[in-house]
């Protein structure tokens, strides 16, 4: 009893952090970004190059910050058109260009003053996809002749590590699931039927051989957290239910279903043409690197306060199971009503 009442109390800490990382934006718990930069450019005019923005930036920022585009000065921009989508303010026109984007830098200022990252996606009319994420100590990227198979596999791991370790919804799941099976070769596999069965959906999914609403998708994610807690919370020692006895199975079956809230994420980044293979497989390798990152935090707490003399009371053994409960259950219904309003 005392290995499980530890286990849990590494588990309390770690749902009442995630818990409250995730209160201040709890119905959209794993949109990937705060902010999109998206140019496309469109066919050549009178010796101009025609590229169409979309800038969506958050509706609510920190006091004083202020995200702003920056684009080639040698190019006219037309009127902005602006509209409240979701979260976000949206805010598209056209650039005029002497020439094309390619070689020029595309910046975003603001972005350490606002603490939000702005992913930047181009479309260059030689059917090129470019992704980028610009940070407060890189706010600028220059537009390279030529995306090497590297630079595409090191973006989108890194896009894949960034959704996955600000996604508080999937993270609950993984705590939930290693709080379920313990330490050992069950979690091993247990983890790994999660891992498949995300892979298999994120693969179909972002390839069109699948679609579906994101909506209800992201409300089904929550409810399956929940069904998690649920099993925490009644959990008998004497009498094991399917999750108890093969975990790896219901693991599976719940990762087909975060597969597809992966694929929601993926799309809105984009894949590059010519590259969507590679940046398939990169994004995904991201996603397993920042869940197995998440899951040695859970071990290397758990052996701290295992080192710590104290007999945990009994009652700590359920305390993950009602934290996580609720939690999801609060996201169960906000999605609801939000797929209900339109938002």
């Amino acid at each position: 009893m005392k290995r499980r009442t530890i286990s849990a109390v590494v588990s309390a800490l770690l749902t009442g952090g995630l818990g409250w990382l995730a209160s201040g934006d709890s119905a959209q718990a794993h949109v990937f970004a705060p902010a999109l930069l998206e140019l496309r450019e469109l066919d050549e005019q009178f010796g101009r190059h025609v590229t169409s923005v979309r800038w969506k930036q958050p509706r609510v920022r920190a006091t004083g910050s202020l995200l702003e585009p920056v684009l080639p000065d040698d190019c006219v921009a037309g009127q902005p058109q602006s509209v409240i989508e979701g979260t976000g303010l949206v805010s598209t026109w056209t650039l005029e260009c002497p020439r094309t984007l390619v070689g020029e830098r595309i910046a975003v200022e603001g972005i350490a003053e606002s603490g939000a990252d702005v992913l930047l996606r181009i479309a260059l009319e030689d059917g090129r996809t470019l992704t980028h994420i610009l940070k407060a100590d890189q706010p600028e990227f220059l537009v390279p002749e030529r995306q090497t198979a590297l630079s595409v596999f090191v973006g989108y791991t890194r896009i894949g590590i960034e959704h996955i370790l600000s996604g508080w919804d999937h993270l609950l799941f993984v705590l939930g699931l290693v709080l379920l099976v313990g330490w050992g070769r069950k979690l091993l596999w247990t983890v790994t039927a999660f891992t498949l069965g995300h892979s298999v959906t994120l693969a179909l999914a972002v390839l069109g051989f699948v679609k579906f609403p994101p909506q209800p998708i992201e409300a089904l994610i929550a409810f399956s957290i929940y069904l998690l807690a649920v099993e925490l919370a009644r959990r008998n020692v004497n009498r094991k239910s399917l999750m108890d006895r093969m975990p790896w199975i219901v693991a599976g079956g719940f990762g087909l279903l975060h597969g597809l809230g992966f694929a929601g994420a993926l799309q809105q980044v984009g894949l590059p043409q010519g590259e969507i293979p590679l940046a398939l497989f990169a994004f995904n390798v991201g996603i397993e690197l920042g869940q197995l990152a998440f899951v040695a935090l859970i071990l290397v707490t758990w052996a701290a306060v295992r080192a710590v003399p104290f007999e945990w009371p009994r009652w700590a053994a359920r305390v993950p199971a009602y934290g996580i409960g609720p939690l999801a259950a609060y996201w169960f219904f906000e999605r609801v009503a939000g797929s209900i309003g339109g938002t």
